[in-house]
């Protein structure tokens, strides 16, 4: 079956997200639509799902016209979407949540579950999935939960698939997997488009590349460009993706975490008994798969976090006790994993998140009164050294976009004077240019002799920007090791493998 977008436009008020966009899926290929996180990927293939109504252009199968007016239309033509985040639920088992919306019946309306699980079966024999129908979807690792996903829209006999940013929450070698499904699939006449920003993915399978930057494809290339190429095409100027840094030259472990425990709300721990150090002049990744821990480290070390046992030590002073102002005042900087809830005020100006926390001191005050002179040419400068796109400085955070934002964050940590740099995700969201410029600053803070401690989800980004790496499996540290371990080695401990 062959699927046509032509001239697709969807429009968000002034916003336009896709501008007179064009794709051709043809039957046993791959094509790939390669954009950086909002370029109008997702809001594309919304628009082909039925989820969004087109604002001009029109979808094809097989050169005839169709208009969706939901999901259900696209599954009953043919399509089927493999989501980023899964459209599962949990507690039930994947037979039942597979027939979700079209469920067999037998004998007068009985639900037919013993057929949904035949068919789940020949499926998962077909392609080597090893899903049991009978199992529940909650209790399945991420990369059989995807498997779950892609059964669903095969039981509907789907003749394009659409898999966007399918591999955000796989271990490197649950994407493997992936890819190789992906290949199969193929192999059988499927149609296949495959959304995502990451290069070694699109070289691994695609047949053929479309990039689409701010809502514009703006041409196509081949799967043997080079990744420096294809990044280029997406950003619009020439980049270098490698991390320019020097051999680090560690001092003293002035940051060191003890037999660290913390649980949640609901009394599960959610980290178990955690040790660490980070060297100054050295830069430690957190590696794994989102949802291991990452986030309830990051948050002891700041003070966010609620019940916490053990040791947190900087500059030999006891972070543990301490609120978040008391550790930022220490020399903590930090950015957060979600910047709009814990990183800046939406209602302020960029140059009052500029001074968050700091507004009570010099330089940005004298007594009791604000210096707004200097807040004024302090923001200005951090506006043009980082790059923050936006009409000036007293435009409000609300106005910004996701990657401006992060902007404004981590101009704002990496002003204050440091002792320790705490970020988590801090190029998620960012064009490629910005993220070489923030890998730079890293690298920055690195060398100016300050330990630095980075989670990181991309593999790649770890393996180049640290020094060393410690891999988080439910909670627990499987172990740290030197940056050039391999993909294979440290997707097994992802999957909670000691190395």
């Amino acid at each position: 079956m062959k699927l046509e977008l032509r001239g697709i436009t969807k429009r968000f008020g002034a916003m336009t997200a896709n501008d007179n966009v064009n794709l051709v899926a043809e039957p046993g290929q791959i094509h790939c639509l390669l954009g950086e996180n909002g370029a109008g990927k997702s809001t594309l293939m919304n628009v082909l799902y039925g989820l969004y109504q087109a604002d001009g252009g029109e979808i094809l199968i097989d050169d005839k016209v169709v208009k969706f007016a939901g999901p259900g239309d696209a599954m009953a033509a043919g399509i089927g979407m493999v989501h980023q985040h899964f459209m599962l639920i949990p507690v039930f088992t994947v037979a039942e949540n597979v027939i979700l919306g079209h469920e067999p019946t037998k004998f007068g309306g009985l639900l037919d579950l013993e057929t949904a699980r035949k068919q789940v079966r020949e499926i998962s024999d077909r392609f080597g999935f090893e899903v049991d129908p009978d199992a529940i979807v909650g209790d399945l690792p991420v990369g059989v939960q995807q498997r779950v996903e892609i059964i669903k829209a095969l039981m509907g006999d789907a003749q394009v698939l659409v898999f966007d940013e399918p591999t955000a929450v796989l271990t490197p070698q649950e994407t493997d997997e992936l890819m190789a499904i992906m290949k199969q699939l193929r192999s059988e006449g499927k149609a296949i488009v495959f959304i995502t920003h990451k290069l070694r993915e699109v070289k691994e399978v695609a047949d053929k590349i479309t990039v689409i930057r701010l809502g514009k494809i703006v041409g196509e290339a081949s799967p043997k460009s080079s990744a420096n190429e294809l990044a280029s095409m997406m950003v619009g100027r020439a980049v270098d993706l490698d991390v320019e840094k020097g051999v680090a030259k560690p001092g003293k472990a002035t940051f060191k975490i003890t037999n660290l425990s913390a649980w949640n709300h609901a009394g599960t721990k959610v980290l178990d008994d955690v040790n660490l150090e980070i060297h100054e002049g050295e830069i430690l990744v957190i590696a794994g798969v989102q949802g291991n821990g990452q986030t309830e480290l990051t948050e002891a070390i700041i003070g966010m976090h609620g019940k916490t046992a053990g040791s947190i030590e900087l500059d030999g002073k006891e972070l543990i006790g301490k609120n978040v102002k008391q550790v930022l005042d220490l020399g903590v900087g930090f950015v957060p994993e979600d910047r709009t809830e814990d990183g800046l005020v939406a209602e302020f100006t960029i140059a009052e998140n500029l001074m968050l926390d700091r507004s009570d001191r010099k330089p940005f005050a004298k007594g009791i009164s604000l210096q707004l002179d200097f807040l004024k040419k302090f923001a200005q400068e951090k506006l043009k050294q980082f790059d923050i796109r936006a009409q000036g400085i007293d435009s409000t955070a609300s106005q910004l976009s996701g990657g401006n934002q992060q902007k404004v964050v981590l101009a704002r940590e990496l002003s204050r004077e440091l002792r320790l740099l705490v970020a988590s995700q801090p190029t998620r969201g960012l064009d490629v240019g910005s993220i070489e410029f923030v890998h730079e600053q890293i690298v920055a803070t690195r060398d100016a002799g300050i330990p630095v401690l980075i989670v990181a989800t991309e593999l790649d980004e770890a393996t180049q920007l640290g020094d060393r790496i410690a891999v988080m499996y439910r909670g627990k540290v499987v172990g740290v090791v030197p940056s050039n371990t391999s993909r294979s080695v440290l997707g097994q401990m992802m999957a909670g493998i000691s190395a």
